[in-house]
């Protein structure tokens, strides 16, 4: 297995892409095998089939008359359609380009190019899944400008340095490749003149046009944060142990219960589980909710949120529920909403399946107080930094909790907004998580300053029995002392 750490546009792939046609055209008596590159999108598959397809051309390689074919990947796995494009070579091997990261490896041999890998969902599992290639001889190359010092890819990088791990590791950044005659090439191609002079004149404007980002774009060191909103730092400053997080999952046998099996179950577990928990809230604080929304897979959340005498906001607890039926969720929901001490509503998610249920919630608590909420960049860029600055400003309080923490990591700014990106992680039971607490403390936060507040009402005659002398109801009342009203009109 070969890493390469490197600058940006310096050829790197352009240069696996003639390693993969030497490869896969080659007999298998030669070292021959089928080459299967994975890039994040599917512009990335093109490119990269479309530079195989010249390197066979340039190196006079026999292709099939098919030549470059389009067709769907079959990764093993149910409900899995990856586009992908493939060149089939006189050898019997074939070069297959994916547009997205495959569930599964299973049954696949020979050798895998993982490109921009810094930037792939769950770069653990799928090396851990390429890895198992080699034992029957194939290879692994890993190729990815820097994402952050916290990215896995660093990680990768720092194991190998520390000699953690038997990988072969190469780094190219922009001063080498320009060493190594990138300029000169570009000059070739765009027909240009070359001289010395022309070229510290590019490369300074290419660094100048980088600017802060050029560290890490072209020059091979991983930035601190790397886009990250909240350092872990922080994060970790404000969580608080004596918080619990209460997961609840159940198989897929579940939903086809009858309806008194899973309510009493679910109503069970609320009771044992929550019931405590709800009851030790302080009765004078203010309590909102914010929830992020999932059926199968990744977390439901609901993340209770109280206003402190200080304006404090504190997380009492989470609740993160996987593979739930909506009408379960509901009733997990209900549970928790009806014992909330002075209830302010909440917003939850409400794009896709989460209309159904941000809708019954709206229908039972009303709709000035649950917000059906669809974000979008313009909800994150305004509500994102007021979350951010209580976590710099020590005013809020969550629970302490590793997959908790990786969610709130995982916000990244994207395009200039606060947001969790498309790649999902690994929470530390083995499943798949997609920010799912990050989306249901911020909807929480965002609850909290949307200055929609909880009502009562008592009655005039009730507040004037309890001065001692008008009586709320006739019973106790003197058989003497006439109604409210009678004596407006009659009396002094």
């Amino acid at each position: 297995m070969t890493v390469i750490e490197k600058s940006r546009r310096t050829g790197v792939t352009w240069a696996a892409g003639a390693d993969a046609v030497l490869t896969s055209a080659a007999n298998k008596t030669a070292g021959g095998m089928d080459t299967l590159y994975i890039g994040y999108n599917l512009d990335m598959a093109r490119e990269f089939i479309d530079v195989c397809a010249m390197w066979a051309r340039a190196f006079n390689q026999a292709v099939t008359d098919a030549g470059v074919e389009e067709f769907i990947f079959d990764d093993g796995e149910p409900d899995s359609n990856i586009k992908a494009f493939r060149i089939a070579f006189a050898s019997g091997f074939e070069i297959v380009a994916l547009s997205s990261k495959p569930r599964s490896l299973r049954g696949r041999q020979g050798y895998v190019i993982v490109d921009e890998a810094a930037f792939h969902d769950d770069l653990k599992a799928l090396l851990a899944a390429a890895l198992a290639l080699l034992v029957w001889g194939g290879k692994v190359l890993v190729i990815s400008t820097h994402f952050g010092e916290d990215n896995d890819f660093n990680k990768l990088i720092e194991d190998i340095r520390a000699k953690r791990v038997p990988y072969e590791l190469m780094r190219l950044t922009f001063d080498e490749a320009l060493q190594d005659g990138l300029y000169q090439r570009i000059c070739l191609v765009t027909r240009k003149e070359w001289s010395p002079e022309a070229e510290a004149r590019w490369r300074n404007s290419i660094v100048s046009f980088y600017g802060e980002a050029a560290d890490e774009e072209l020059f091979c060191v991983p930035s601190k944060g790397g886009g990250v909103y909240l350092p872990r730092a922080l994060i970790e400053a404000r969580m608080l142990g004596d918080l619990p997080v209460f997961r609840l999952e159940r198989p897929d046998s579940f939903t086809f219960l009858s309806k008194e099996a899973r309510e009493t179950d679910i109503k069970g577990w609320c009771e044992e589980t929550l019931e405590a928990p709800l009851k030790a809230l302080d009765p004078d604080r203010q309590h909102g909710f914010g929830q992020d929304f999932a059926r199968k897979r990744d977390m439901s959340d609901i993340v209770p949120i109280e206003i402190g005498r200080t304006l404090k906001r504190t997380v009492p607890f989470v609740v993160e529920m996987r593979n739930i039926p909506f009408e379960q969720q509901k009733q997990v929901l209900f549970f928790i909403c009806d014992r909330l001490p002075r209830f302010i509503g909440g917003k939850m998610d409400a794009t896709g399946n989460g209309a159904y249920l941000a809708e019954v919630a709206a229908q039972r608590y009303g709709e000035q107080r649950i917000e059906q909420v669809k974000p979008n960049e313009a909800w994150y860029l305004e509500n994102f930094p007021p979350l951010k600055a209580a976590f710099e400003d020590a005013n809020i309080l969550i629970p302490k909790d590793a997959d908790l923490g990786n969610d709130l990591a995982m916000v990244k700014m994207v395009r200039g907004v606060p947001r969790v990106p498309e790649q999902r992680n690994t929470g530390t039971d083995d499943k798949k998580r997609h920010g799912d607490f990050a989306i249901g403390l911020v909807l929480a936060y965002a609850q909290t300053l949307s200055q929609i507040w909880e009502s009562a009402y008592t009655s005039a005659a009730t507040e004037a029995a309890d001065e001692g002398w008008l009586g709320g109801e006739d019973e106790g009342r003197d058989w003497w002392r006439q109604p409210l009203g009678a004596q407006l009109r009659g009396t002094t």
